[in-house]
């Protein structure tokens, strides 16, 4: 058996959760790869909404969708993940997010922790039981380490009853590589870090 790498097991981790005719989320369409993964995931019965705050990003999604045929199975939305809510009211099978900035455009624009978290939150809320979030966390960057860390303090904290935490990284490679967070919901998602922070 061989390990996978880090994106191959990402591609994983969504085939275990994501089944046809299911709603899945890109939080982060950047250049529209993963998009594409998923709408092979949920089939033409099911529907992906893939999310970017650059207009950039969601252009280069569109194309690639409609290269392959896919287009309708879509919903591109100019919007940041954290208001996945407003946007996305029926129970989700899976969500692939890619922590960092988008290749090719600004460095600057980068995913951030608060919006990273409360968007995490708000899906596992609407996620159906069996469900997956995965992240993809670039860390590299300047800012990448304390999103990575603010994120990391957050999902060590999720109730181990309703989410099971999974990191899979590499531990002897150099330059920052990245790594995956998987989170599993088990059963229903009530007991937020969140709220108990807010309750404070």
């Amino acid at each position: 058996m061989k390990l996978e790498r880090v994106l191959d097991y990402a591609k994983t981790l969504l085939r275990k959760s994501i089944d046809f005719g299911d709603v899945a989320i890109d939080a982060t369409a950047g250049n529209g790869y993963d998009t594409l993964y998923l709408t092979e995931l949920v089939g033409d019965t099911g529907h992906v909404f893939a999310f970017d705050v650059q207009q950039q990003a969601l252009d280069a999604t569109k194309a690639r969708l409609k290269e392959h045929g896919v287009f309708e199975r879509t919903t591109l939305i100019l919007d940041g993940h954290e208001n996945f809510a407003k946007h996305v009211d029926e129970p989700i099978g899976g969500a692939v997010f890619n922590l960092g900035y988008l290749p090719g455009a600004d460095h600057t624009l980068t995913t951030q922790a608060q919006t990273t978290i409360t968007a995490i939150d708000a899906m596992l809320e609407q996620m159906k039981i069996g469900g997956i979030v995965v992240l993809v966390v670039y860390h590299g960057h300047e800012g990448g380490k304390e999103e990575r860390d603010n994120v990391l303090q957050y999902v060590e904290r999720l109730p181990q009853k309703q989410v099971h935490v999974l990191r899979y990284d590499f531990l002897n490679q150099k330059n920052d590589p990245p790594f995956i967070v998987a989170l599993e919901k088990v059963k229903p998602y009530t007991q937020s870090p969140l709220k108990e922070t807010v309750a404070q």
